[in-house]
């Protein structure tokens, strides 16, 4: 477990260097919880102090990190952008979308043009078990999509239609509709109250 914490503590000091602080304190965080298993497992002594200093050092950066991006809301100055570049770690579906999935969110807009692929469709399935496990109240998820013209379009369809029974039996519509005009991804989601775009 210490390669893979040390991994992603590194890009965490990268991305906090050039001022990606939202990415860096997703990556502070799943740092910390790989070294906190290190630290446990661990029965040396002297490893297991140094492994707590490191893990001090990391937590307050990263409750600095929070607390300035707090102000920066208040202050109406925070745009959150997050780029994930090809093979990072550390950004589950979770750690990207817990702040916003509270008990008010009742409805979710998926649009993106690339679920056609089985890996991209089971990619949308964990997308929508997140949800059916969280905090919100989500009754609707509306996916917006490309159709796929090649061989495989019959199995996007089917496991679309597998996942709109699966999601109704917690309660949940899957509204599929298709476009050949989409090139953007976006994700909306609708709380009680108002609307907010995440993506």
């Amino acid at each position: 477990m210490e390669d893979p914490a040390v991994l992603v503590l590194k890009r965490a000091v990268e991305l906090d260097t050039a001022s990606r602080f939202q990415e860096s304190l997703v990556c502070y965080q799943e740092g910390i919880d790989l070294l906190l298993r290190v630290l446990k497992a661990t029965k040396d002594e002297k490893k297991k102090a140094h492994y707590r200093n490191k893990i001090t050092d990391y937590m307050n950066r990263a409750e600095d990190i929070k607390k300035y991006l707090e102000k920066e809301k208040e202050e109406g100055k925070y745009h959150k952008q997050i780029k994930i570049e090809e093979n990072m770690k550390g950004f589950s579906y979770e750690k990207l979308f817990q702040e916003y999935l509270n008990e008010t969110v009742i409805e979710v807009w998926v649009e993106d043009p690339y679920i056609r692929q089985v890996h991209q469709l089971y990619n949308f399935l964990r997308f929508c078990e997140m949800l059916v496990k969280g905090p919100c109240k989500v009754k609707t998820i509306h996916l917006l999509t490309s159709h796929d013209e090649g061989n495989e379009k019959s199995q996007q369809t089917s496991i679309l239609e597998e996942i709109q029974q699966s999601l109704k039996d917690f309660g949940v519509t899957l509204n599929v509709s298709y476009s050949s005009a989409i090139h953007d991804r976006e994700i909306r989601v609708v709380f009680t109250l108002d609307t907010v775009t995440l993506i």
